[in-house]
């Protein structure tokens, strides 16, 4: 049997409201992410990836910056990317959809030329990310009021 869901690079506008809508969901209603900073002028360049249930329906969503515009988060190391702004529905939560989501964007990566994929966690989900190869690094520090860590895996 199939998975019920499928992971996909999200390239036509339709899909990018998806992964818009799903981060406003999670960040902005659930978190209390203040809307104004949740969308920034990286969203136009990075690359979006979007899980769909097989009804069409989205399920969460991630991106990947890389290049000049992941280097303000990864130290400056243009072999880096950056992973972030995961986020997986509520009812979704528990399937699968956010490592898949994770290996969506560390395919990107590679395709890319990657070397490593840094990302910032809520520190509540740092246990996720160690199960997927990412170790912590730094000191913890808020981000939009919410504690996070830096975590790297290499590719």
């Amino acid at each position: 049997m199939s998975a019920p869901y499928t992971v996909r690079v999200a390239e036509d506008p339709a899909d990018r409201e998806a992964c818009f809508a799903l981060r406003k969901e999670v960040f902005v209603v659930e978190q209390g992410v203040a809307e104004d900073i949740e969308y920034d002028a990286y969203d136009a360049v990075a690359v979006h990836v979007l899980a769909v249930r097989r009804d069409g329906v989205p399920l969460g969503t991630g991106r990947l910056l890389h290049g000049e515009t992941a280097a303000a988060k990864t130290g400056g190391d243009p072999a880096v990317g950056s992973l972030g702004r995961l986020a997986v529905s509520r009812e979704a939560r528990g399937q699968g959809v956010g490592a898949a989501l994770v290996r969506a964007v560390e395919d990107a990566a590679r395709a890319r030329g990657l070397a490593a994929v840094d990302l910032h966690a809520q520190t509540h989900a740092l246990g996720f990310y160690e199960r997927l190869g990412y170790e912590a690094y730094g000191p913890e520090f808020p981000d939009a009021g919410i504690p996070h860590r830096a975590m790297r895996r290499s590719l």
